[in-house]
């Protein structure tokens, strides 16, 4: 907590899911990966967190920079149909490990 602060903290992020990657018929876009954010299931909703920031993160065997935990930075960039999924963009391709099966 901030010096001289009192009561509850206050929680800047919202947990999510990736779903998978951008994908066609017979072709699949590893730079686009689906996600869904939780609370969010309209394509109304999806506005607010357009151009938000978000980070995949995820534990290593080996240390880095002192500690287990690696992120990799990404970007909300649109709304993927109706129920509230969003397309977004990160840094390097997320790994086939982060996806639901």
């Amino acid at each position: 907590m901030v010096k001289g602060r009192t009561g509850q903290r206050v929680r800047l992020y919202v947990r999510g899911t990736v779903l998978g990657y951008k994908r066609s018929k017979s072709n699949q876009y590893e730079t686009t990966s689906l996600v869904q954010i939780e609370g969010v299931n309209t394509k109304e909703d999806v506005a607010w967190y357009c151009g938000k920031r978000m980070a995949y993160i995820y534990k290593a065997k080996t240390k880095s920079s002192g500690t287990h935990y690696r992120c990799i930075w990404g970007k909300v960039a649109r709304p993927h149909g109706n129920s509230g999924v969003v397309r977004a963009k990160f840094r390097s391709n997320l790994p086939p490990e982060s996806m639901i099966i």
